[in-house]
Parts: C-alpha cells; sequence; structure tokens
C-alpha cells in the first residue's frame, strides 16, 4: 500500500510524516502556489510523471510513504497513473479510473485562519506565510471516489495516526482484499 500525505502548505504534512517514519519515503514534492506560468505546469507535469515512477519502481510489494501537495484532481492522477492522465486530461473520450486500488491519500485539512498563524509561527520555512491564500485558491479537496481519508490537523498527530490505523486496518480486512 502507497500512502501519499497531501494538503496546503503549513497542514503538518512533515510533522505527520516524522511520527510514520516507519515507512520508507519515497518521494517529496514541494508546494506549488497559483500565478505559475505555462512553462512552470509542463515542468511541474513532468516532475510529477517521474514521482509516479518512483512511487510504481520503489513501492514494488512494499508499503510506503509520499509526501506532496497534490492540491489539484490531475495531479493526484498523474501521481496515481503517470503520463495516462496527461493523455486523458487532454482527451475527453479517454477516461483514467479515479483510483488505484493500492493508493491512498491522507488528507491533512484545515481552516485558513489556523494554517495561516501555524505559518507566522514558524521560523526558517521557505514556504512563506503570504503564499497560503494561493494553494487554498488553487486547492481541489480529494473527493471520496480518490481512495481519500481526509484528516482534521484540529487533532494532535497522536489522534491522526490512530484515525489512519484504524482506516488501514479496516481497508485491509474489507473483502476486495482479501
Amino acid at each position: 500500500m502507497i500512502y501519499i500525505i497531501m494538503g496546503v502548505a503549513g497542514c503538518g504534512k512533515r510533522t505527520s510524516y516524522s511520527l510514520a517514519r516507519v515507512l520508507p519515503l519515497i518521494s517529496w514534492a514541494g508546494p506549488f502556489t497559483k500565478g505559475i506560468t505555462t512553462t512552470h505546469r509542463r515542468t511541474l507535469r513532468k516532475c510529477l510523471v517521474v514521482k509516479h515512477s518512483q512511487i510504481r519502481e520503489r513501492s514494488s510489494g512494499c508499503d510506503a510513504l509520499v509526501v506532496c501537495s497534490a492540491l489539484k484532481r490531475l495531479y493526484r492522477q498523474i501521481l496515481l497513473y503517470g503520463s495516462k492522465a496527461l493523455t486523458a486530461s487532454s482527451s475527453p473520450d479517454q477516461e483514467v479510473p479515479s483510483t488505484s486500488p493500492d493508493v491512498f491519500f491522507l488528507f491533512l485539512h484545515g481552516d485558513y485562519e489556523l494554517i495561516y498563524q501555524r505559518m507566522v509561527a514558524r521560523k526558517g520555512h521557505y514556504m512563506k506565510a503570504d503564499l497560503l491564500r494561493s494553494q487554498f485558491d488553487i486547492l481541489e479537496p480529494p473527493l471520496d471516489d480518490e481512495n481519500v481519508l481526509s484528516l482534521d490537523i484540529r487533532k494532535s498527530v497522536a489522534e491522526m495516526f490512530v484515525e489512519v490505523e484504524k482506516h488501514i486496518i479496516s481497508f485491509k480486512s474489507s473483502p476486495a482484499m482479501l
């Protein structure tokens, strides 16, 4: 199983990963913000295709972790399906399945004010608090059909970890996995 921790800058992706270090970290992809050019978007998509390949190569049969903002549905599709997602997004008659049974997203979500206050309080981070609004502006929260577990960041990391454990146990014991 591959777990992708996702959400806007400041939501706690790095903190969540530090609790879950029992899994190998395949990839860390930094945040992506509004205002990037078409060239930057192309570069971003190519990087996500590479991340997709890394996920598939390094995880073969093992549980692994990926940390990535994955703010847009297309970005999540690329992480799941690589360049096939790009082909499908440019051609309406081609459809990529919305989920991959061996991958699920852990969506760390919270309101703007809470995350903004966290970002203002942290020191030495490359992502400045004044860029947070752009993250919320482009965020396309994952839908249920995307194999997602939404985690409210008002909870402690330990509480979220328990939620994830319960979800994993439930998922692995479901008839689809047997």
